[in-house]
C-alpha cells in the first residue's frame, strides 16, 4: 500500500508551492505599485518663487527651506568664494531654483531624500600622480561611507570612500596633506608622509550627528534621553539560526535570556527584562513591538536581521510609561528598515549550515545495563533469581545474534548525529522623491536530526520551513504628509515526529536495550505481510521508541498577515514644531495542527533455538494495529486571532533661542481583537481596550533635562470601579560634561553625565487566562460531582451546580514602584560605559488566600491582591573602539546584568517554631526541600538516624537527610531554602570584532551565574520502568565494591526508592556556565574587483554558534536546565555569502 498516497502527501508537497506562489503574486503586485509610484515621483515637483537682488547664498538657501521643507546641508567655509545672486522666479521647479541658484557658482548640489546638500563642484579623480594612497574612514562606531576627500590647495583632486569607507587617491608627493570632509563631523586636514595605508578617524561635529534612540511613540537624541534603554546592534542578531531570540543571551545589559531546547519550532528562548519580579500566575515577560504593533515571541522569532533597522529594550518606568500596562515587565521595540532616496539597491544573503547536538546524554552499553539491573535487584531482593542470565549477558557480549540477543543503542537507531539547513535573504530598496521603498522576502528551512528510515513510507523527520515577505513603503503626499505603508507576511510550515523531538528523546532514556529489536526483519513466514513488525512485549507495558517516532507525522501550519497605515502631517502652519501622527493596524495569526498515524503492528520473539539461531516471531496486537493512516485534530487546535489597532498622536518638539528645547507628546490608542480559539467559549469573546498617554520633556543648553510621563489605561478585566489606572513616570539627567568647568577634562573624560527616574506602572495580565472577568462568576451547570440522587436505589442521577470561580469586584492592577539611577561615563573618545543601578517594588500581586478555613464550604480558591516583592540590581554596558594607522580596527563590548528580588508579603500559614518554613524574605524562584547529608554509609546508621518514613526501608547507599527541627523524624517541616534561585541573578555577554584590509574576525562569551537547577530523579532513575541508566550513574554509584557516602547516585533499585527521590540538596546543580556563543571569520572583496563586477559589496564568511561550553556541570548541556533528557541545543557551523549591487 502507498502510504504517501493514502495520506495525502502531495497536498503536503504542494501546498509549500502554492503558498510560495501566493507570495510571488503579492510580490509583483507590490513592485508593480512601487514602479507607479515612481512615475508619479518623476512629475513630482516643488513650487518655488523667488525675487531677490544681490542676495547671499544662505538667505535664499532660507527661503527655499521655508518655501519647500527641504533641509540644507553643507559647511560654512564653502560659502566664503560664491557671488551674491539676482533671482526672478515664479512657480518654478525646485530643482529649476536650485540650477539657477547655482549657476556660475564653484558649487554644485544633491538632493538626499528631504536634505540638499552642498559640495564643490567639479570634484575630479587625477590617475597620473605619482603614488597611490589608500585607507579607511571611521567614526566611533564603525566605517563612514561617503565622505569626502581632498587634496589640499588642489581641490579639484579628490574622491569619496566607498560603503565600507575604504578610499584609495593618487598624490604626487609625501607632502601631500588630504581634507577629510563629511557633513555632521569635524573637517581634518592629515599629512601623508611617507605613508602608504592611512586610516583616520572623524569626530561628530556637537550637536549635528547624535545618535537617535527609538522611545515610546517616538525618537529622541541619545544625548536628551532621560530613561533606560538599550540597543542592539542588527548586525550583532546575524546569528546562524532562523529564531531571533536565541540571539537575545547576553547581548544587552538588562536582558535575562536562555534557550531550553534546540528543536526547530520549539526552540523559543526564554527571556526577562531585569528578572522577575511577580510570583503570580499571570504574565512576566515584555511587551513586544514591531513597528509599533503588539506580537508575540514567535513572531519576534521569525524577524529577520537583515530586515532590522533598530532593536531597543526599555527597562524603566519612564521608558515604558506611554505603553501603560502593557509595559509593566519592560517593552522590546523592533524597527524594520525603510527605503532611502536613490537608485534600487539589491542585497542578497545565502547560508548553509550544518548543526549538531551541544551534548547527548551518555547512556550505559547493553551489557553494563545487565549487570547493574542484576545488582539493583539483589540490592534490595537478595533471595530472587537474577532476572537476566548470565547466559543472556555473555551471548549480548559476544554479538551472537541481534535478534535473539538484541543490544539496542536507541539514541542512534532514531537520531543521526548531524543536520543541514538552509537561509536565504533578499530585500531590495532605493526610490525617488516622491516615494521610497523596501522590500524584502526570506525564506529558512531547518531539519531535525532524526534519522528516516527507508522502510517508513513516508517522512517523519523534522522539516520547518519559514517563509517570510515584507514591503515598506514611504510616500510623500506633500512637503508636509506622508504616507507610510507596511505590509508583512509570515509562514511557518511544519512537518514532524507525532511526539515531537523533545518526547523522542526523552523515550530513548525510558526505552530498554536489550528487549526486543525496533523492527524484525521479514523471514520466510512473514514475507507476505505489508507493515512494519515493530518489537514488542505483550505482557508488559513497553516502549518501543522507533514505532512511536514512524507511526505517522504530524503537520501544523502558522500565518500572521498584517498590514499597516501611518499618516504623519506636519503643522508648521499653526505652530513651528507641531506634528500629527496617525497609526492603523489589522493583523491576523491563524495555526492549524492535524496529525496522520497508525497503530503499530507489534511482535515478540517466541521461540528460539540457541544452537542454530533459529527463531520465530508473533504478532500479539492484531486486533488493534492499523496499516493505514487515520486522520486526527490535535487537541482540536484551531486557532485565529485578530486584532485591529489605531494610535494617533500630537506631538511638539521645538528649540527656543538655541538652549531650551521643549517637546509634548499626547496618544490615544485603541485596541480590538478576537480569538477564534475552539472549545474555549470565554477566550473567544471579543476584546477591547483604550489608553491615552502622555509626555513632556525640556531641556536647558544640552546640560539639563527633565521628563514626564503618564499612561491611563482600561481593562476589560477588571469591575468598572477598578477599571481605569494612572501611571505616570518622572526623570532627570544632568550632562556635567557640558558644563563650562569641564572643558579642561574633555579630551580625556569627553562625556560624563547622570540619570535618574522614578515612576508608577500597572499590570492587568494576571492570573489565568480563564480569569478573564474577575468581577464574573463562573458557574458550571453540570457537575458531576455535585450530583443529586433521586428515585428508589439511586435509579435517578442529575448532575448538579458548582461555582468554579466567585466574582470578585476587588481584584485590581498590580502595581510596581520603579527607580532608576544612571552613571555615563565616555573616556579618550574610546570607552564608553553605562551603569544603571534600579530597584522595584512591586505590590497587589494576586494570589491564593491561604486565610479561608474549610469549614467556609467554599467550592473554589479565592484570590485576592495580598502578594508584595522587592527586586533590585545593576546592568552595566562598556564598549571600545580603536582605529590602528595601519589599517587595523578594533572593537569590544561588553555587559553585565545582576538583578535579584524577594518576596516581602506572602500569604502563608504562621510558622512560630519552623520559621525557615515562611517563603517571606527569599527570592521568588527560590527552590525548597530536604537538606541531604550524605549517603547512609551502613544499616547501623540507618537504625539510629532520624526516621525517614518516605514509604519504604532504608538501607546503606540511601540518601540521609538532616533533621532540621530536631523532632528526631524528617518530615515536610524539615524542607528547608536550597540553592539558589531557577532564574540567573547574574548575565554577562562579552565579545570583540578586528579587521585588517579585507578581513575581519569577532567571538561573542555568554555567561550566566547564581542559579540552581533542579534534576528531577524520577525521570532518570535507573531500571523503573524499563529505564536506561546513564553513564554517569553506572561508573559512579553506591555499591558494596564502592561504599562512597557521596557517590553521584544512590544505591540502585530496579523499583522506586521515594526517600531518594524527595527534593532535596541531593538534586541540586550549580547553573553557572560560560559559553562561546558565537564567533565568525570573514573576508570581503577589494573594493575595485567588486566594482568591476558591478557590485557595491561581496563578503564570504564562516561562523559557528555554541561552540565551547565551560561548566561543573557534565550530564547535558547545563543552559537546558532540568530539561536535559529533551532534543538537545544545537552547535551550528555555517557559511555565508553576502552580495550587495
Amino acid at each position: 500500500m502507498d502510504f504517501y498516497s493514502l495520506c495525502g502527501a502531495p497536498y503536503g508537497k504542494t501546498r509549500g508551492l502554492i503558498k510560495l506562489f501566493l507570495v510571488m503574486k503579492l510580490t509583483l503586485f507590490i513592485v508593480i505599485v512601487i514602479g507607479c509610484m515612481q512615475v508619479n515621483a518623476s512629475g513630482y515637483a516643488q513650487k518655488i518663487t523667488l525675487s531677490v537682488k544681490n542676495a547671499p547664498l544662505e538667505s535664499v538657501f532660507q527661503e527655499v527651506k521655508k518655501q519647500s521643507g527641504y533641509l540644507f546641508w553643507y559647511e560654512n567655509s564653502l560659502l566664503s568664494n560664491t557671488r551674491k545672486v539676482d533671482l526672478d522666479l515664479n512657480e518654478v521647479t525646485l530643482k529649476q531654483a536650485l540650477d539657477e541658484c547655482f549657476k556660475d557658482q564653484p558649487l554644485s548640489y544633491q538632493i538626499v531624500g528631504n536634505t540638499i546638500v552642498i559640495k564643490s563642484r567639479g570634484l575630479v579623480i587625477n590617475r597620473n600622480l605619482e603614488r597611490e594612497i589608500r585607507g579607511v574612514v571611521t567614526d566611533s562606531v564603525g566605517p563612514i561611507p561617503g565622505v569626502s576627500i581632498k587634496l589640499k590647495n588642489k581641490t579639484t583632486v579628490g574622491t569619496t570612500t566607498d560603503t565600507y569607507g575604504r578610499f584609495s587617491l593618487k598624490i604626487p608627493d609625501d607632502n601631500a596633506v588630504l581634507i577629510f570632509s563629511m557633513v555632521g563631523y569635524d573637517t581634518q586636514e592629515v599629512p601623508v608622509k611617507n605613508l602608504s595605508v592611512l586610516n583616520v578617524v572623524l569626530k561628530a561635529t556637537r550637536n549635528t550627528l547624535d545618535d537617535v534612540v527609538v522611545v515610546a511613540f517616538g525618537t529622541q537624541k541619545k544625548t536628551d534621553m532621560v530613561g533606560s534603554i538599550t540597543s542592539i546592534k542588527p548586525s550583532d542578531l546575524k546569528v546562524p539560526s532562523s529564531n531571533l531570540t536565541t540571539a537575545l543571551a547576553g547581548r544587552a545589559a538588562g536582558v535575562i535570556a536562555y534557550q531550553r531546547s534546540g528543536e526547530p519550532g520549539q526552540d523559543n528562548a526564554d527571556f526577562f527584562i531585569r528578572g522577575v519580579t511577580s510570583f503570580g500566575t499571570g504574565k512576566v515577560n515584555p511587551l513586544i513591538l514591531i513597528d509599533g504593533v503588539e506580537l508575540g515571541v514567535t513572531e519576534l522569532a521569525r524577524l529577520r536581521p537583515d530586515d532590522i533597522e533598530s532593536f531597543s529594550i526599555m527597562k524603566d518606568a519612564t521608558s515604558t510609561a506611554l505603553y501603560g500596562a502593557r509595559g509593566a515587565n519592560g517593552v522590546i521595540y523592533v524597527t524594520t528598515k525603510q527605503g532611502k532616496e536613490g537608485k534600487a539597491t539589491i542585497s542578497f544573503r545565502a547560508e548553509t549550515s550544518m548543526s549538531q547536538a551541544t551534548s547527548n546524554v551518555e547512556l550505559a552499553d547493553p551489557v553494563t545495563f545487565m549487570k547493574l539491573y542484576n545488582e539493583a535487584q539483589y540490592a534490595r531482593h537478595p533471595f530472587e533469581t537474577p532476572f537476566y542470565p548470565q547466559e543472556k549477558i555473555d551471548a549480548t557480549a559476544e554479538g551472537v545474534s541481534p535478534i535473539i540477543y538484541p543490544a539496542v543503542d536507541w539514541r542512534r537507531a532514531l537520531f543521526k548525529d548531524r543536520a543541514f539547513n538552509h537561509r536565504y535573504n533578499l530585500n531590495v530598496s532605493g526610490g525617488g522623491k516622491v516615494a521610497r521603498y523596501y522590500v524584502a522576502g526570506s525564506l529558512a528551512q531547518d531539519n531535525g536530526v532524526i534519522k528516516m528510515d527507508k522502510i517508513n513510507n513516508f517522512n517523519n523527520g523534522i522539516d520547518l520551513k519559514s517563509y517570510t515577505l515584507r514591503a515598506n513603503v514611504n510616500i510623500d503626499l506633500t512637503n508636509t504628509t506622508e504616507l507610510i505603508v507596511r505590509l508583512n507576511g509570515n509562514f511557518d510550515d511544519y512537518t514532524g515526529p507525532i511526539d515531537g523531538g523533545g518526547d523522542l528523546y526523552n523515550k530513548v532514556i525510558r526505552s530498554n536495550p536489550v528487549n526486543f529489536l525496533p523492527y524484525y526483519p521479514k523471514d520466510a513466514a512473514h514475507r507476505s505481510v505489508q507493515h512494519i513488525m515493530f518489537g514488542g512485549l505483550s505482557d508488559k507495558a513497553f516502549i518501543n521508541p522507533y514505532a512511536d517516532m514512524v507511526k505517522g507525522y504530524k503537520d501544523y501550519n502558522r500565518s500572521l498577515m498584517l498590514a499597516q497605515l501611518e499618516l504623519k502631517q506636519k503643522l508648521s502652519f499653526l505652530t513651528e514644531g507641531l506634528t500629527f501622527r496617525t497609526m492603523m493596524n489589522t493583523n491576523r495569526i491563524s495555526r492549524y495542527d492535524i496529525a496522520r498515524s497508525y497503530n503499530p503492528f507489534f511482535y515478540q520473539l517466541r521461540e528460539y533455538d540457541k544452537r542454530t539461531l533459529d527463531y520465530n516471531v508473533e504478532l500479539f496486537n492484531e486486533s488493534t494495529g492499523r496499516e493505514f493512516l487515520d486522520f486526527t485534530l490535535l487537541g482540536d487546535l484551531r486557532e485565529q486571532s485578530t486584532v485591529f489597532y489605531m494610535e494617533s498622536a500630537l506631538n511638539y518638539n521645538r528649540t527656543f533661542s538655541n538652549k531650551h528645547s521643549l517637546s509634548g507628546l499626547l496618544v490615544y490608542i485603541m485596541r480590538s481583537g478576537t480569538n477564534a480559539r475552539a472549545g474555549s467559549l470565554q477566550l473567544s469573546l471579543p476584546s477591547r481596550n483604550l489608553g491615552l498617554s502622555g509626555r513632556t520633556t525640556y531641556g536647558y543648553d544640552n546640560r539639563y533635562f527633565a521628563e514626564f510621563n503618564f499612561g491611563y489605561n482600561g481593562s476589560e478585566r477588571f469591575h468598572e470601579s477598578k477599571r481605569f489606572g494612572f501611571f505616570p513616570s518622572v526623570g532627570l539627567a544632568w550632562t556635567i560634561s557640558n558644563e563650562k568647568f569641564w572643558a579642561p577634562l574633555k579630551g580625556k573624560l569627553n562625556n560624563f553625565r547622570l540619570r535618574a527616574t522614578y515612576g508608577l506602572v500597572g499590570n492587568d495580565a494576571i492570573g489565568l487566562d480563564a480569569d478573564r472577568f474577575f468581577y464574573l462568576s463562573n458557574v458550571d451547570m453540570n457537575n458531576e460531582y455535585r450530583r443529586f440522587i433521586f428515585g428508589r436505589e439511586g435509579s435517578t442521577i442529575k448532575n448538579g451546580i458548582n461555582v468554579d470561580r466567585y466574582s470578585n469586584a476587588d481584584i485590581t492592577w498590580e502595581t510596581a514602584y520603579k527607580t532608576n539611577l544612571a552613571l555615563e561615563l565616555g573616556l579618550f573618545n574610546k570607552v564608553n560605559i553605562q551603569a544603571d543601578f534600579f530597584s522595584e517594588k512591586r505590590s497587589s500581586i494576586l494570589m491564593k488566600r491561604a486565610s479561608i478555613p474549610s469549614t467556609m464550604g467554599l467550592t473554589a480558591d479565592l484570590s485576592a491582591n495580598v502578594g508584595e516583592a522587592t527586586a533590585k540590581g545593576m546592568d552595566i554596558s562598556v564598549d571600545y573602539s580603536h582605529n590602528f594607522s595601519n589599517g587595523m580596527w578594533l572593537q569590544s563590548r561588553g555587559n553585565f546584568t545582576y538583578s535579584t528580588n524577594k518576596r516581602t508579603i506572602y500569604e502563608e500559614p504562621t510558622y512560630q517554631k519552623e520559621w525557615w518554613k515562611s517563603m517571606v524574605g527569599y527570592p521568588i524562584n527560590q527552590q525548597w526541600g530536604y537538606i541531604a547529608e550524605r549517603l547512609f554509609v551502613d544499616d547501623n546508621e540507618v537504625n539510629n538516624s532520624p526516621a525517614q518514613n518516605f514509604g519504604s526501608a532504608n538501607v546503606a547507599g540511601d540518601i540521609k537527610y538532616k533533621d532540621v527541627n530536631g523532632d528526631g523524624q524528617i518530615t515536610e517541616l524539615d524542607m528547608v531554602p536550597i540553592g539558589l534561585p531557577t532564574v540567573p541573578e547574574i548575565v554577562y555577554g562579552l565579545g570583540f570584532s578586528f579587521g585588517f584590509k579585507n578581513f575581519d574576525i569577532s567571538t561573542f562569551f555568554q555567561g550566566s551565574a547564581i542559579s540552581s537547577f533542579w534534576i528531577d530523579p524520577v525521570k532518570v532513575e535507573p531500571f523503573v520502568g524499563g529505564k536506561q541508566i546513564m553513564k554517569a550513574f553506572s561508573d559512579n554509584h553506591f555499591s558494596p565494591e564502592n561504599p562512597d557516602s557521596y557517590a553521584l547516585w544512590p544505591r540502585l533499585s530496579t523499583e522506586t526508592q521515594a526517600n531518594n527521590t524527595q527534593p532535596s540538596t541531593w538534586w541540586i546543580n550549580n547553573g553557572s556556565f560560560l559559553r562561546l556563543k558565537q564567533a565568525e571569520v570573514g573576508y570581503s572583496l577589494p573594493s575595485k574587483t567588486a566594482r568591476r563586477l558591478k557590485m557595491q559589496n561581496m563578503r564570504f564568511y564562516l561562523s559557528g554558534t555554541n561552540l565551547l561550553l565551560l561548566s561543573h556541570f557534565k550530564l547535558w548541556d547545563i543552559e537546558m536546565g532540568g530539561n536535559g533528557l529533551g532534543y538537545p541545543l544545537q552547535k551550528v557551523f555555517n557559511l555565508g555569502l553576502n552580495v550587495t549591487f
